[in-house]
């Protein structure tokens, strides 16, 4: 009986799983031209003429701003005309167009906000290591990945 009950729970459990990777796979998430936003902490005013990082890919992407929620700052929102079909390999080689673009607005964000394109700290060690390598490496691919 015991047996069975936790056959009985294994298979629930893949269940589970298999059903939230399904829904994660076809979700909005995976839509290649969706838009990509940030929210600047100025008013949209400020935001009338594109921010220099963004201008080198003015003939490649669309643009636009809005008020954020609750007069917290302005939105500003970017995505490719063109969706070319990229994958993870592309990704992973830095050769995905949608990483230039999360770049363009992460560094587009802190001009107008800070006045310069905010740098991570050099590393804290002198000697290249194995770990300060993966650290580099991290540090590197950071701008054009993840959340905004």
């Amino acid at each position: 009986m015991k047996r069975a009950l936790g056959t009985a729970a294994a298979l629930v459990g893949a269940g589970v799983a298999i059903r939230r990777l399904k829904s994660r796979a076809s979700g909005s998430g995976t839509e290649p031209n969706r838009w990509l936003v940030v929210t600047v902490n100025c008013p949209p005013e400020r935001l009338r003429e594109i921010p220099a990082p963004l201008v080198g890919l003015a003939d490649h992407v669309e643009i636009r701003t809005a008020p954020a929620p609750g007069g917290k700052g302005t939105e500003l929102a970017a995505r490719l005309r063109e969706t070319d079909a990229t994958g993870t390999l592309k990704r992973l080689t830095g050769d995905d167009p949608r990483q230039r673009v999360r770049r363009a607005l992460r560094e587009a964000k802190s001009l107008v906000e800070t006045g310069e394109v905010m740098k991570p700290d050099a590393p804290p060690t002198v000697r290249d290591t194995p770990g300060g390598k993966l650290v580099g490496l991290a540090t590197r691919r950071a701008g054009g990945e993840g959340r905004l």
